[in-house]
């Protein structure tokens, strides 16, 4: 379940404590009873109002790109090892320049 938001928190709390206030207000009540009552339905219109609080939006994902495959036998990119067999570099014709 993930955790709930700052917005969410806010939210639910203002709404308990207002809707507390209200009611209390509205029905004069002096009894624990009638008190607890209302409470416990300021409790969960808190919990109704954060949970219909909608989310942020999340960013999406960049799309994918296409990466070429290497080949495991040579360690080049396909590409690269068919330009390599057409003008294939002999080991020693390369030389070192002389001082």
């Amino acid at each position: 379940m993930p955790r709930p938001t700052t917005a969410q928190i806010t939210y639910g709390s203002v709404t308990v404590v207002f809707s507390t206030l209200a009611m209390l207000l509205l029905s004069q009540t002096s009894s624990g009873v009638g008190i607890a009552v209302i409470a416990l339905a300021a409790l969960g219109l808190g919990l109704l109002v954060a949970v219909t609080v909608p989310l942020p939006k999340q960013p999406k994902a960049p799309a994918a790109r296409s990466v070429p495959v290497v080949s495991s036998a040579e360690g080049r990119v396909p590409e690269q090892r068919d330009a390599v067999r057409a003008a294939p570099v002999l080991a020693d014709s390369v030389r070192e320049p002389t001082r």
